[in-house]
């Protein structure tokens, strides 16, 4: 069985936790059977040896890879280290922290908030990637965003908006700006949960985003061939 480290970075809204999971539930959900995983809470100084496990998969989080916190600067020291060791899947933090990590650069963009189903298009088809697809849409929330990626990543999603949105180093690291393995349902309410930081009108039209048909199962399926590679 492919043995799987989460590196728990943040947490969903309590309410929103106690209705859908927190963050490493969702990516049990997304990718299902053959996988045993073990959760490690960074914030609290928990960090898996990364020889011990197949792969280790970065979550989400409130915060930005460029704050001070000692945590964050663990978190990429481990990233560095872990690199080559162990195969590396970042979402939306995770993705930002292996490209500041890396040799990149993020930052809070001036494009604003990326919210509800974004759709972007695949500019690197790589051969995990089946089946395979020209665009994927998928969920997104998020603010901050990769600026420069690092010299040796291949861009594996792009959109106007996120001209970063996936990228790959070598064969065994690969880093996502949306997020898979967040259900329709437990973005509408995240979203629409942020009336009071997000304008609005955009709020309205991300949470009408999400009625569309996503590709959330098609980019998971991806995610498990490259951790079984």
């Amino acid at each position: 069985m492919t043995r799987i480290a989460i590196l728990e970075t943040g947490a969903p809204p309590p309410a929103l936790a106690a209705q859908h999971g927190d963050y490493p539930a969702m990516f049990r959900d997304l990718l299902g059977e053959g996988f045993a995983f073990e959760t490690f809470d960074v914030q609290a100084g928990q960090w898996p040896d990364p020889m011990a496990f197949d792969a280790a998969i970065i979550t989400g989080s409130a915060a930005g890879v460029y704050e001070t916190e000692a945590w964050i600067g663990d978190l990429l020291d481990w990233i560095r280290a872990a690199k080559g060791r162990t195969r590396l899947v970042g979402v939306c933090f995770g993705h930002q922290a292996m490209a500041q990590a890396l040799g990149g650069r993020v930052e809070k963009s001036d494009r604003g908030w990326g919210v509800g189903l974004h759709r972007y298009q695949v500019a690197s088809p790589e051969p995990w990637m089946t089946p395979a697809a020209s665009a994927v849409a998928i969920p997104a929330s998020h603010q901050d965003q990769v600026v420069e990626k690092p010299d040796d990543a291949r861009v594996l999603l792009r959109s106007d908006f996120t001209p970063f949105a996936g990228l790959a180093w070598g064969e065994d690291a690969i880093s996502f700006q949306p997020h898979p393995e967040f259900t329709p349902a437990f973005t509408t309410e995240l979203t629409a949960g942020r009336h009071d930081r997000i304008d609005p009108a955009l709020v309205a039209r991300a949470v009408d985003s999400l009625k569309a048909p996503d590709d959330r199962a098609i980019v998971g399926g991806w995610i498990c061939n490259f951790l079984r590679r």
